[in-house]
Order: structure tokens, then sequence, then C-alpha cells
């Protein structure tokens, strides 16, 4: 099934509704619809068919949700680029995926053009934005277009295991690798996810993360699918989402954490009316324990909390830690225990299976920590063109995430930490968020990544880079003591910093930072 289906039936129920918000411009379904139509038509005459890929190199805006539908109505493969990756990423991500077609923002002009004699596979470059010289308009391109009902023949027969979105994974310790997903990765995902049903009461979206990312990307589409008016703005500032959430009446919203900690430390917050806000959904990197128990204590009750997990090769959610776990209530000892589990990132989803397995691929008991392994339907097929890659990952139907955590009683899943980020100290593992949270815990620490670095005596030491609080000054001794009666695995050595190093979803860096303090000397303790 085409995935244009998920605006088209929208469209049919409700084409008078508003679908989407974008800097003053407000569009019904029924607009969304003809704007596609045109783009559909527009594209076609720039040879796009059925299979061919098409590149996006610009911040979130209407019409990047306009070229993906009218992609997906040809049968064509759409490559979302990470506007913040380096001009080598880049050049790499377009070569590698073929890419016929780069459609681009303005403030991506001068990087476009130094790269256009670098990449001979592209043959037609639309400048998205404002008219460009020697560039066609994708605005043009659409007035151009006479007969927008032409799309309709164009549209494309899909299969359910047709590429429909070729994103690119970070590539923080290598080039970025491609992850094929499906059209019916997504058709099922998003339908199961919502519902179009236009006598339940008008919801809104306020859409902030990126679409090169999977989590942006899938609010997009269960927004636009689900009948809720998206709200999108082209990059997060905490100032301008607080006026949005409050002027255009929003009910869902996703976060990362470094947004949720932006949005609760600004000194107005509780100025703004959060009274049709329903659900705030987050994720995409570790969420720190106080900084969410300070966003249920400062949102309106009537909010509801839901930390989802999950990975591009997932195609969005596996696990998720739902409201009635974010609600502090019960006797002492269920409050205690609601707390300690506001670090995990709760239960596997309906059509998943997680499982914690050694390097043999044997389930572990509970409370030890192993390889987090996931079974879902909706998972890529694979890395595009890197066999040896999918091999290593996708495992007897398996995903192998490398991410490592473990599980309580209650089937609830604590990360901790990549694989590659593990420490091995004398011969025993380290994981490193489970220091994080401890360190988390003070009240003068804002901040706080813990990795290992090289010790002749025990192989690797354990260490933290920590970002005090605005005021505080706490000391190395008295982190390194608050630490150590608390875990056994306590940091030898405490190093501050005014920030960490992050990618755009707020994970940090830690190849970064492993690089930067390879030569520290820990304390002997």
């Amino acid at each position: 099934m085409n995935t244009l289906e998920l605006l088209k039936i929208p469209f049919w129920i409700a084409a008078d509704r508003e679908a989407l918000a974008f800097e003053g411009r407000r569009m019904s379904y029924g607009d969304l619809m003809d704007r596609v139509n045109r783009a559909t038509v527009a594209l076609s005459n720039l040879g796009v068919q059925q299979g061919g890929k098409v590149a996006v190199l610009q911040t979130n805006c209407n019409e990047y949700i306009e070229t993906y539908f009218a992609i997906s109505c040809l049968g064509g493969v759409i490559v979302p680029l990470n506007f913040r990756a380096r001009q080598n990423e880049l050049e790499h991500m377009l070569r590698d995926s073929e890419s016929e077609v780069l459609l681009f923002g303005d403030r991506y002009l001068s990087l476009v053009q130094a790269m256009r004699p670098n990449l001979p596979g592209i043959r037609h470059y639309v400048a998205m934005e404002s008219p460009q010289p020697g560039f066609p308009h994708y605005e043009e391109l659409l007035g151009a277009v006479e007969e927008p009902d032409m799309a309709v023949a164009l549209e494309a027969e899909v299969d359910d295991h047709d590429l429909s979105v070729l994103m690119y994974t970070s590539g923080t310790t290598a080039l970025p690798k491609g992850v094929m997903l499906t059209a019916g990765g997504f058709m099922g995902h998003i339908m199961n996810a919502a519902e179009p049903d236009p006598e339940a009461p008008p919801t809104a979206t306020l859409l902030s993360a990126p679409f090169y990312h999977i989590a942006g990307f899938s609010s997009m589409l269960i927004g636009l699918y689900g009948l809720r008016r998206l709200v999108v703005v082209r990059q997060f500032e905490p100032r301008q989402w607080l006026q949005l959430c409050q002027d255009e009446k929003v009910t869902h919203v996703f976060l990362v954490p470094t947004m949720m900690r932006q949005l609760i430390d600004q000194p107005d917050f509780k100025q703004y009316d959060f009274s049709s806000l329903q659900s705030v959904t987050y994720g995409g990197a570790p969420m720190p324990v106080p900084v969410i128990e300070r966003a249920i204590d400062l949102f309106p009750k009537q909010v509801s909390f839901v930390n989802a997990f999950g990975q591009t090769e997932t195609l969005s959610t596996v696990t998720a830690l739902g409201p009635d776990d974010h609600r502090l209530e019960g006797t002492p000892a269920e409050i205690e225990l609601k707390k300690r589990r506001l670090g995990s990132i709760g239960r596997a989803v309906g059509d998943v299976v997680v499982q914690i397995v050694d390097d043999n691929g044997k389930e572990v008991p509970r409370g030890t920590v192993g390889e987090i392994a996931i079974l879902v339907p909706r998972a890529m097929t694979g890395y595009w063109k890197q066999e040896e890659a999918t091999a290593n990952t996708l495992v007897d139907g398996w995903i192998r995430t490398r991410d490592m955590g473990w599980m309580d009683e209650g089937d609830y899943l604590f990360l901790a930490g990549r694989k590659s980020d593990m420490i091995i100290r004398g011969g025993e593992n380290v994981a490193p968020e489970q220091v994080e949270s401890i360190l988390y815990a003070h009240p003068q620490v804002e901040d706080a990544a813990v990795i290992g670095v090289p010790d002749d005596d025990w192989g690797e030491e354990v260490i933290a880079i920590v970002v005090p609080k605005v005021g505080a000054s706490p000391t190395q001794e008295e982190l390194i003591a608050f630490a150590r009666e608390r875990i056994a695995a306590y940091p030898r050595a405490i190093f501050f910093s005014e920030d960490l190093p992050r990618n755009p979803l707020g994970k940090v860096l830690k190849n970064v930072l492993r690089d930067q303090y390879k030569t520290a000397t820990p304390a002997r303790s």
C-alpha cells in the first residue's frame, strides 16, 4: 500500500479540517492534498520514478511534508538529510543513497554550491525556500502545474516490502549508514498508533523534532493521519515553543531531554497557559530522573507523560513508560517504586518482544546487564549496501541494538549505555548510566557524563565530566564522596565543564569526551 494513504484517508474524511500551521500559513487537508498533487506532477516532470531517490536538506516546513507525500505517490524514496552534518558526511549520504534530486533550504545554498562539483549523480537541484539564481524554485515548479489532478494517474502501486524512507544514522564514530525503512512498516506502525476520527475533539501536535530523525518523521505522520493539526516549527527554540503551545492550544508534544530541561528552566514557565495540553511524550536520549520529576511537578496535573524509546532501525517506539508510571501516587512503597522506575524506559509495546542477551545471544537473568535485543515486525530490512553491518545487527530476525540494559522483576527496561561505552574496570563491567544517575541526584549537578579512560592498573578507570548548576561550585572531593556512598563503581576523578557535546537529539557524544580526556589521571582511592 502506498504511504500516500496516510494523507488521502484523512483528506477523504475531513478535507476542510485544518491540517497544519507554519509561520503564519494555515492549510486544510484539502489545501495540503492540492499542493501534494502539484508537487507530484512537478517531481515527475523532473524524472522522478518508482524507486528513485530524492534527498531533502532543510529544516521542518510545510514544503518538506508535501515533498515526502509527492515522492511517496510516485513510489520513490525520500532521503532526509541531517542539516547539521558536515560537508563530507552529506556528500557521502548523497552519493551512497544514489539520490537523483536534492531539494534544499536557503541557509544551505553555499553548502550546496560547494558540494555540487562532487555530486555528479544529482540531476536536479531545487531551491525549496526563496528563488535562487541558477536553480529551479519549488513554488514556481508547483505553480507551473496546470493539471494537478494528473497526480492520480501517477500514483504507483507499492508493495509492503518496498523501500519508502532511507534514513541515515548519526555517524558519530563512522560515516552514516542508511537505514532501509519500508512502506509496509510505516503503514502498520502509523495505523496502529492513530485513528482518523472526525467526531473526536480537535487536537494539535506541536512538532519541533527534526524530520531527518525518526521521532520527528513518525510524529508528523501520526499527527496527520490522526487528524491532529500540526503546528510546525523549523527548529526548537524554548520561548517560541512556550508561546505556540499556549496560542495554538496544543494538546500533544514530543520533547527530547535537552528540550525539556530548557523549557522548565525558563524563569516565566509558570506564566504560560497549558490548559489545553494533554500529553507530553519524551525520548531520543536518556532522561535524568530529576528533570522529569521537576517537569511532572511544573506542568498541570492533567498532563500525561510518556517516555518512548526506539531507534531508527526499529521504526520508532519499542518500549514505553506510560502515564500511570509517571503519577507519583499511592503508598510510600508504591511511590518509591515508581520513582525508581522513572529511570527506566518502560516495557515493550504491543508488537515488540525485548530480551537482554549476552555476547552469545542467550537471555540473561533479570537484573543482569546485557545487550538489548528487539524483535519487531516493522524493523528495518537492513543497512543500505552494507551486508556485513546488516548481518551483525539483524540476527535471526532480532535487532541487536548495541544498547546495554537490564530488566527488573516487572519487565521494566533500564538503559546501561551503548555497548561501546561500557567501562571494564578490573574485569568488571561498569554501566555509565547507572553512575550518571547517582551524580544527577546531587543538588549542585546540572549535567553529567561518565566515561572510561585507559589505566595501567585497572585497564579502564571511571571518570565523570560534570556541568554544575548555575551559581553552584561543587568540588571533586564532595562529588566523589557522594557517589562513593551510593555505588561501588564511583568515579575516581571529576572534571568540570560548561557543557557536554551532544548530537541534535541530545545524546552525549562520548567518543568526543573519550578523545578529550584520554590522558586524564584519576585519583587513587
